[in-house]
C-alpha cells in the first residue's frame, strides 16, 4: 500500500472517531440547550398565567390539562412554603395535524407554587420538546454526511497537493529502482526544494558512491583471484603432465603424481565455480535477451550423451511447450548444464534421466539412491552426496543463486523413486 493512501486510511479511522465523539458531545449540549430554551419559555408562562390569575379567577379553575397545556390545583399552605419549583422530562398523549389519533409526545413540565388572595395553588405548566430519536436520527445523518465531506475534501487535498509535495520522492524512487551497480552512468538525481527530500538525495548518494567504489573493488579482486589462482595451477598441470612423459616413475610413483594432478584439476574446478558463484551474486551477468531454453536444453543433452553413454545413463527429452525466457543466455545454460550433470553424475547404472519441458517451467528427473535427499540443504554451498564426494558441492548453489537472480523458483521433490529438480521460469 502506498504511503498516501495508507495516510488516508489512519485519516479515516481517526476522523471517524473524532466525529463520533464529537457528534455524542454535539448530542449531549444540543440536548441541553433545547431544555433551557424550553424552561425559559416555562418560566415566562408562569408570570403570564399568575398575572392573568389575577384579573380572571376562572383560571384557576383549570384542573387537567384537557382544555389547554397548564392546570391549576389548590394546596396547603405548608405544602405550598416546603415546594420548591421542579422541571421533568414526559410524555402526554396529543394529537397532531398529520396524526390519526393522539399519541404520546415528549414533554417539559414545570411544576412550580404562587399564592391568591390568601390561597396557594399548584401550577402545572408543559411546553412541547424535540423527540429524542429524531434528533438522534437527524444529527447521525448529520455527523455521517460531515465525515463523508471531511474525507472527500482530504481525498481532493491529497491528489491536488500531496501528490505534487510526495512527486520528488517518488520520481527519486524509480530512479533507485532501474539504478544497477557498475551498468547506471549517473546517481539518481531529482529537482527539489524540500530539504528532507534534498537531504534523502545527498544520503543515497553517499552510499551509492561507496558501494560502486566497493563494487569495483571487488570485481578487481575477482579478476586479480581469477588470474592468480588459475595461471599457477594450469602451470602445475602441465609441469606434472611433462614429467610424466619425460620420466620413468615407477606404476606406484605415476599413480601418486596423478592423483596430486586430480587434486589440482579439482582446486581449478572449484575456483572457477566459486569465481562464477561471486559473479552471480554481485549481478555481473546482465546481458538480457530472450531465450529459447527448449534449444540450450537440447544442446546440453547432446554434449552430455557421451557421458551418460558412458555411465549406462539413458536419457529422454519430452518438449510440451515452447519455453521463452528473458534472461543471460550463459546463466541459463548454467542451470541447464548443472542440473543435467547433477541427473547423470548422482545416478546408478542403468539408470535414467527425464526432462521435461512445460509452460514456464523445466524438470530434470533421475534415479538414484532410493531415499529423499534433505530438501533445504541440497541447494547449500559444499553440499555432497554420501555416495559422490569428487564433487564441488557448488552446482545446485549455483543454480539457486541465478533463480533468485531472476526472480525464478527452484525445488526439490523425490517422487515414485525418481529425484526431481522443478525451475519455475
Amino acid at each position: 500500500m502506498k504511503l498516501l493512501n495508507k495516510s488516508i486510511l489512519h485519516l479515516m479511522t481517526y476522523l471517524l472517531l473524532i466525529v463520533s465523539v464529537w457528534s455524542v458531545i454535539f448530542y449531549f449540549n444540543m440536548l441541553d440547550e433545547i431544555k433551557g430554551s424550553v424552561d425559559e419559555e416555562l418560566e415566562n408562562y408562569k408570570r403570564q398565567i399568575v398575572f392573568k390569575a389575577e384579573k380572571d379567577p376562572t383560571i384557576l379553575q383549570q384542573k387537567t390539562f384537557d382544555e389547554g397545556f397548564f392546570s391549576v390545583n389548590k394546596i396547603s399552605e405548608e405544602k405550598a412554603l416546603s415546594f420548591k419549583d421542579t422541571y421533568e422530562d414526559t410524555e402526554i398523549y396529543a394529537q397532531d395535524a398529520d396524526d390519526e389519533a393522539p399519541e404520546l409526545e415528549p414533554v417539559r413540565v414545570l411544576t412550580t407554587v404562587f399564592e391568591q388572595n390568601g390561597s396557594f395553588y399548584e401550577l402545572k405548566i408543559f411546553n412541547n420538546m424535540v423527540e429524542e430519536d429524531d434528533l438522534v436520527k437527524e444529527l447521525l445523518w448529520d455527523a455521517a454526511g460531515l465525515y463523508v465531506l471531511l474525507i472527500f475534501s482530504i481525498l481532493i487535498i491529497n491528489n491536488l497537493v500531496l501528490q505534487r509535495l510526495w512527486k520528488p520522492f517518488y520520481e527519486l524512487l524509480n530512479e533507485l529502482k532501474n539504478y544497477r551497480l557498475g551498468i547506471s552512468k549517473s546517481f539518481p538525481k531529482v529537482e527539489t526544494k524540500t530539504k528532507e527530500f534534498s537531504d534523502l538525495q545527498d544520503a543515497v548518494t553517499t552510499l551509492l558512491q561507496y558501494s560502486e567504489k566497493s563494487y569495483e573493488q571487488q570485481k578487481e579482486f575477482i579478476g586479480n583471484a581469477s588470474h592468480e589462482l588459475q595461471t599457477p595451477l594450469a602451470i602445475a598441470i602441465g609441469k606434472l603432465e611433462l614429467l610424466i612423459e619425460k620420466e620413468n616413475f615407477t606404476e606406484n610413483q605415476a599413480e601418486k603424481i596423478a592423483e596430486i594432478m586430480e587434486i589440482i584439476e579439482r582446486l581449478v574446478r572449484l575456483n572457477k565455480s566459486l569465481l562464477l558463484l561471486t559473479k552471480i551474486e554481485n549481478k555481473q551477468f546482465f546481458d538480457n535477451q530472450e531465450i529459447k531454453v527448449n534449444d540450450i536444453v537440447e544442446k546440453n543433452i547432446e554434449y552430455l550423451q557421451d557421458i551418460a553413454e558412458f555411465k549406462k545413463v539413458e536419457i529422454s527429452f519430452s518438449e510440451n511447450s515452447e519455453l521463452l525466457v528473458k534472461a543471460d543466455a550463459a546463466l541459463i545454460n548454467i542451470i541447464v548444464s548443472n542440473l543435467l550433470r547433477n541427473a547423470i553424475f548422482h545416478n546408478i547404472k542403468s539408470g535414467k534421466v527425464e526432462v521435461q519441458i512445460d509452460a514456464e517451467k523445466l524438470i530434470v528427473k533421475n534415479t538414484g539412491i532410493e531415499n529423499s535427499l534433505h530438501p533445504e540443504k541440497i541447494f547449500t554451498r559444499f553440499q555432497k552426496s554420501e555416495h559422490h564426494q569428487s564433487g564441488s558441492g557448488l552446482g545446485l548453489a549455483i543454480v539457486q543463486a541465478i533463480a533468485e537472480l531472476y526472480d525464478f523458483s527452484v525445488s526439490y521433490d523425490f517422487k515414485n523413486g525418481m529425484h526431481e529438480f522443478t525451475v519455475n521460469f
